[in-house]
């Protein structure tokens, strides 16, 4: 009876030990990816339309790549707020926008959206998005104007 004990215990040990070294190699290829991923710098933009706002904290990091996050206030509607990916094409940023909506039970979203960079400001743009395969993103053929965009982002200094 002993015997099997031991044997059930060092059944059990045997898969505990090997996931632990697995999460070790997993972490020295996470800090590989996340030195690769360094940050060049921190942006923070602020829009105002009427009484609603919108902020906007984007880093830039060495891949090219840009992350950040992007909180819309809504007077009537409520809070949007999530986190946006993407990067530059020329002078437009495209961005996959992840945000929730709700607090006690949210839902996520996630839309694409397009900010032409222009002196020294962000236009947020207006286009004509379809979904497919569960992936929402901006037609193609189809422009996306700059000139109806709701919020144009200033730039403002960053608050930790």
């Amino acid at each position: 009876m002993k015997k099997s004990a031991y044997y059930l215990l060092l059944l059990a040990a045997v898969p505990l030990a090997f996931s632990c070294n697995q999460g070790t190699k997993n972490s020295a290829k996470g800090d590989a990816v996340a030195k690769a991923d360094s940050l060049i710098k921190s942006d923070c933009f602020q829009a105002i339309d009427g009484k609603d706002t919108a902020d906007l904290k984007i880093k830039t990091l060495s891949t090219g790549k840009i992350a950040g996050k992007l909180v819309i206030n809504y007077l009537d509607k409520g809070k949007n707020d999530g986190l946006v990916e993407g990067n530059f094409k020329g002078d437009t940023l495209f961005v996959d926008y992840t945000f929730k909506i709700g607090t006690s039970n949210p839902t996520i979203y996630k839309n694409p959206l397009a900010f032409l960079k222009k002196d020294g400001k962000l236009v947020m743009g207006v286009g004509q998005i379809e979904t497919s395969l569960g992936k929402s993103y901006f037609v193609r053929g189809k422009p996306i104007s700059f000139d109806k965009g709701r919020f144009v982002f200033a730039s403002i200094d960053c608050k930790e």
